[in-house]
Order: C-alpha cells, then sequence, then structure tokens
C-alpha cells in the first residue's frame, strides 16, 4: 500500500515520443503544455509527478537504425539522448522519462499482457492485410498500396501469426464508460470522433509480430514481439510502478496529454487493455490540435519542420512558451509564424509586462530609495483605480480558465490586467505627482497598487513564465520562492510596505522584428543540414611506446551559424570610468546599452585614461555570465582587438553615428 500524502495527487503524461527522429515544435508544443499544468497545478496545492519519455520499438525505427548504419539499441539509445537533453536545455524535463527500451518497462508490458490473457482475452490468429509502418498501424478497408488514411503514405501488405487482443467484447464497455464519464475525453471534437469509431464497430486487434525482430518478446512465444501501440501506450505505467504501481499511490493517471493523430491508440485501446487487465483506467485524455506550418502539419517528410533551438537561441524558451500558450486555443489546430511570435514578443512581453516592471520598480527605486511605499490607510486600501479588483475578480475567473485549460483566455485576462496597471500610472502620472511635494501620499498610494498588481500579474503568469516572473518577484523584494506560492491563498495588500525591492534588470528587451526572424531562419537551415544522430567519439590511438606523443595542433575550428547568434553585441556608451583598485590593468566602467547601464571590468587600463573613454561609444557583448575581476562584479565584456607585439587593446568603433543599444549583425 502507498504512504498517505499530505496533498492530493495528480499524475500526468505527455506522449511517449517516436524515436526516429527529432522533436519539433508539435513535440515541444506537447511538453510546455504538460509543464504548464504541472506548475499551476502545484501552485494549488496538489503534489503533481509528469511523465515524459520515448517510444523506441517498431519496424519503422528498425529500418531507420539500419539506415544510419546503427543497430536498433544504439540508434535509439542516441536519439532518445539527444530528446531528453532538449528538454533539460528548455526547462521542461519531466519528473520520470520511461524508455520503452528500460527493463521495468519490458517486465510490465509482459505482466500486463499475462492478465489480460489469463482473463479470456488474448487468441493467436494469423493476419493478413494493410500495415501503415510510418504510423504504425494496421489499416482496415484498405488493398495493396492503398494510401494510409491518416498520413498519405503506400501501405504494406503483411501476412503473419499474431496474437490478438479480443477488442471486439469492449464495444458496449467502452460505451458505457464514456457515457458514465463525459469528460474523460476532451475536447468534445474528439470525444465525439471517437464515439463515432466505437459505435461504428470494433474488430479483434493484432498485439504481436513476427516478421520483426526489434521490439520487446512475448516469453516464451518466439518470435513473437509486442506490436508498438501495445508497448508504447503500457509505458505510462511502467513509469509509476509497473506491476506495484499500488506502492507508489500515483496511477491511475489524472491526465493523458496526446496530439489529435493518436487519440484513438489512447481512448479506445488503452481503456480496453486496463479493462482487460482489471487494473484502473486513467481520469482524463485531452487531445490537442495540430501546429500547421504553410497550412500543413508539421512532419518531417513534408520539409515543414520548425525546431525549438533556434527560436530559444534568439529569444529564449519563455516568449515560446508565452506565444504557443497564447496564440494558440487548446485543443484546436494553430497556425505557427515566426513574423506573429517576435511581434507577440515584443507587444506582451517586453512592451507590455517588461515595461511594467521596469517602470513601476524604476520608480520606486528612485523616489522611495528602493522600499515599497506605505499608502495611506494601508490594510484598508482604498480602489480609486480599479486595480485592487483584481484580488476578488480576475484572479477568480483566470484559476478558473487555467482549471479549464483555457490558457489562451487565461493569459488573455493576466494581460488585460497588465494593461490596466499600465493606464493607471498613465493615468496618475506618478513622476508628476514627485515634484510636488504635498501630493507625496498619491505618490505612494500609486506606486504602491501599481506594483501589488503587478505582484499579483506575476504570480498567475508564472505556470508559463517561470523563469521571468522568478526575476520580477525577487525585484519586487519577495523572498519566498514563487513556485512555492498558493494561487488560493493571494489576495490584494499582502505586499508588506518597507520592502527592499532587489536589484533592477531588464526583464524582455525588444528585438529588432526582422533581424530575429532572420537570424531564427539562418539557424534552422543550419539544422537541417545536421545529421540527426550524434556518432559516437572516436577512440584516439596510443601514443608510441617508448616516445613522447607530440601535441596536436588544431586547426581554426569552424562554428554553425547557431553558435554565432547566441553571441549578442550592442552599442554602448561610457559613462563612467575609473581605475580598479590594486589592478594595473583594469578599469571599472558604467556602460550605457540602451535598456540599461551595465557595470563592466575590462583591460585597458594600460591604452587608456579613465576620462578619455567617458562619452565613448563601445561594442559590448551584453548576454555573458557575470563574473568578478579583483572582486568587482563584471556584467558583460568590451570588444577589442589585440595590436602590436604586447597585444594592446584597440577598441572596436564606428565611423558613422550609431545610437546606443542598437545591435551589431
Amino acid at each position: 500500500m502507498s504512504t498517505p500524502r499530505a496533498k492530493p495527487k495528480y499524475y500526468l503524461t505527455t506522449p511517449l515520443y517516436y524515436t526516429n527522429g527529432l522533436p519539433h515544435i508539435g513535440h515541444t508544443y506537447s511538453t510546455i503544455v504538460a509543464d504548464v499544468i504541472r506548475r499551476y497545478k502545484r501552485m494549488r496545492g496538489f503534489d503533481v509527478f509528469m511523465t515524459t519519455g520515448a517510444d523506441e520499438h517498431g519496424v519503422n525505427v528498425e529500418r531507420s537504425a539500419i539506415k544510419a548504419g546503427k543497430s536498433p539499441q544504439e540508434y535509439t539509445t542516441a536519439i532518445a539522448a539527444q530528446w531528453r537533453q532538449l528538454w533539460d536545455d528548455l526547462g521542461i524535463p519531466g519528473d520520470e522519462f520511461i524508455r520503452t527500451t528500460d527493463a521495468k518497462h519490458h517486465r510490465t508490458v509482459q505482466w500486463l499482457f499475462k492478465r489480460c490473457r489469463e482473463n479470456g482475452f488474448i487468441e493467436k490468429g494469423h493476419y493478413t492485410g494493410q500495415y501503415c509502418v510510418h504510423d504504425n498501424a494496421y489499416v482496415v478497408d484498405a488493398g495493396p498500396g492503398d494510401p494510409c488514411p491518416d498520413c498519405g503514405r503506400p501501405t504494406e501488405t503483411v501476412t503473419e501469426e499474431n496474437y490478438f487482443f479480443k477488442l471486439s467484447e469492449f464495444q458496449q464497455r467502452l460505451l458505457d464508460f464514456y457515457a458514465a464519464n463525459p469528460d474523460f475525453i476532451r475536447p468534445e471534437s474528439r470525444r465525439n470522433e471517437v464515439l463515432s469509431f466505437v459505435q461504428g464497430g470494433l474488430k479483434n486487434l493484432s498485439i504481436t509480430r513476427t516478421t520483426i525482430r526489434w521490439g520487446i518478446p512475448v516469453p516464451g512465444e518466439a518470435p513473437h514481439v509486442f506490436y508498438v501501440w501495445f508497448d508504447a501506450l503500457i509505458g505510462y505505467l511502467s513509469a509509476v510502478g509497473g506491476p506495484e504501481f499500488d506502492e507508489r499511490g500515483l496511477w491511475p493517471a489524472d491526465l493523458h496529454m496526446v496530439g489529435k493523430e493518436i487519440i484513438r491508440f489512447h481512448a479506445v485501446y488503452w481503456p480496453a487493455f486496463l479493462m482487460a487487465a482489471e487494473l484502473p483506467l486513467p481520469k482524463q485524455i485531452w487531445a490537442h490540435g495540430w501546429l500547421l506550418f504553410d497550412s500543413e502539419k508539421m512532419s518531417k517528410s513534408r520539409g515543414n519542420v520548425v525546431r525549438p533551438r533556434p527560436i530559444v537561441s534568439v529569444l529564449g524558451i519563455e516568449p515560446l512558451r508565452y506565444y504557443l500558450l497564447r496564440e494558440i486555443v487548446f485543443g484546436q489546430d494553430g497556425s505557427f509564424s515566426y513574423d506573429a511570435l517576435v511581434g507577440r514578443y515584443n507587444s506582451d512581453l517586453a512592451n507590455g509586462l517588461g515595461n511594467l516592471a521596469s517602470r513601476t520598480l524604476t520608480m520606486i527605486e528612485r523616489y522611495f530609495g528602493g522600499e515599497i511605499p506605505t499608502p495611506p490607510g494601508y490594510g484598508a486600501l482604498g480602489n480609486t483605480s480599479g486595480t485592487a479588483d483584481f484580488a476578488t475578480e480576475a484572479l477568480t475567473r483566470i484559476t478558473q480558465l487555467y482549471d479549464r485549460f483555457s490558457f489562451s483566455l487565461a493569459l488573455e485576462a493576466i494581460w488585460e490586467q497588465v494593461a490596466s496597471i499600465d493606464k493607471y500610472l498613465t493615468i496618475e502620472k506618478p513622476w508628476t505627482l514627485a515634484e510636488q511635494p504635498e501630493n507625496r501620499e498619491r505618490l505612494a498610494k500609486v506606486l504602491y497598487t501599481a506594483a501589488e498588481g503587478l505582484r499579483i500579474v506575476t504570480a498567475l503568469a508564472h505556470p508559463v513564465l517561470p523563469q521571468s516572473t522568478e526575476k520580477i518577484w525577487r525585484q519586487l523584494g519577495q523572498t519566498t520562492p514563487l513556485a512555492g506560492v498558493q494561487m488560493d491563498l493571494i489576495s490584494w495588500g499582502q505586499l508588506k510596505p518597507g520592502t527592499k525591492i532587489g536589484k533592477l534588470e531588464g526583464i524582455f528587451p525588444r528585438v529588432e522584428k526582422s533581424e530575429a526572424i532572420e537570424r531564427i531562419e539562418a539557424m534552422e537551415q543550419e539544422q537541417s543540414k545536421a545529421p540527426e544522430v550524434v556518432p559516437a567519439a572516436a577512440t584516439p590511438a596510443p601514443a608510441a611506446s617508448g616516445a613522447a606523443a607530440a601535441p596536436a595542433v588544431a586547426p581554426a575550428a569552424k562554428i554553425g551559424i547557431e553558435d554565432f547568434a547566441k553571441v549578442e553585441m550592442r552599442v554602448g556608451q561610457v559613462k563612467f570610468a575609473e581605475r580598479v583598485a590594486g589592478a594595473d590593468k583594469l578599469l571599472q566602467l558604467q556602460v550605457d546599452i540602451g535598456d540599461e547601464v551595465r557595470q563592466i571590468v575590462a583591460g585597458l587600463a594600460q591604452a587608456y585614461k579613465p576620462e578619455d573613454l567617458v562619452g565613448r561609444k563601445v561594442v559590448v557583448v551584453v548576454n555573458l555570465q557575470p563574473r568578478k575581476l579583483r572582486g568587482v562584479e563584471s556584467n558583460g565584456m568590451i570588444v577589442a582587438a589585440s595590436s602590436g607585439a604586447d597585444g594592446s587593446p584597440v577598441l572596436a568603433g564606428f565611423l558613422e553615428d550609431v545610437p546606443v543599444g542598437a545591435r551589431l549583425k
């Protein structure tokens, strides 16, 4: 028996992604949505566990491995590692990454098959018919060479001995279950699709293959291996204990997140398998739509794949998360475009939330010494702006939208509050109030109201924008991690006056649209040419006996456009310069880079006098990790050439006048 939980559990899964290629934006969308749900549910007090993973068996993978000159195990191990690394890099890893080649998964599949067989729902027979290799699916009512109704590729004729699952015996049981659990399949359009399919009659399903070797063997029944769709679905159970699922206390799943093209496998086959094995059924299956690029579903065969890494390299992961959840109505197909992505970034993130945080906190820093002001009547705040109603009205509405997975509407409602606070500041003009000593209390109320509204907006946006909202949270002087804040306990007035705000930094610097799209597309082209599987590293040959190995002279390494695109350089202007105490070569500079002033330590002291640098425009690398030189923090790097035998620095400059903050490309 499982140990009682202090919090209610919530177990959700992404699809187990097929390892015949690398992830594109469609796969990333599924995983991001699951991650948003995971973060939201934790902020609502649930003990959440999320599984993702890799589906590694089947003839399609076997053929891809042969084409790549690898064994299926080598091929899938390399691909699965890249999937897992991508989710880690994007900050969306599951709590469990299950591979269908894992020993614990093999054990669970064989155990569940045994239960179905003992309960009389497995029989041996022969199958002759059409099979779609790409979709790993048997195609009913198709002749030799007919196209697959799902992907359009030619089907193959297979004849082999199989074990069959008696799916036909579950038609009425499934219909009764759907009727008793109307929210089991969502959205409603997918539920209607499944109902129509089951009402049309179910045929027994082949669940083993004998013509391929790459699969989980059926114990004592060589050469049978399990059909990939019997195998892969069971991964959701393998991930949380398999035969000992009771000990983990996570099964049944509360939510399976899938793409609409695999709804039949999850909403018909999977519950039937579980019924046959007398195991609990998942509580809900949500099928989202496709991401369309050039009006077509993304796929490698069509050549219209969009990969996440170029976008993240140029804009970061948070704008991609926001765009996918805000632009696409969850459950429906949605069009993806770079133009809309960058447009959302600039309008909603840079000019919206980022600008609100910057202007509010900058004024608190300037007018109240960096402390949250005390408004008159604190504890019983008035509401002349309408902003304080946020706590009782919008908070409730937004959590209800999150609960229904109406992410687009939830974000729309949050950004309505961002606009409301911005409008409030525009009307109240705190910068004018600051010049009028008699309006000091009113100024305090205005900036407190804006900061408190910002605090609540930040908490509500956290599931979608976890990194940037945590930064704003810290800048508001909050010390409790934002992820641990319970949404149900948020109320107006919890921002304590006198709180010292944190170090201010820009969150979403505005980007030039055409330049950003150009960089993303260039990197996408580079990635499309790269091999999908990283070959194993060659083993170096040992040095000759009795002689020291000569050091190898490495040629100048070439980098791809994606590496260069990671470096962000801007035009900066030196506002202040002085020597670093105890250092002969170092100068401490304050450099204006457009949206903020950076402190940078540079080795320029032997070539330039501090006073000669003030007012000079320089090239600054702005996206380096901060580091300390002689105890002084440096947040960026000045670009210079080395001149002469002594390597004296010569600053990079411009012949024409260039505005401060302009990006180099």
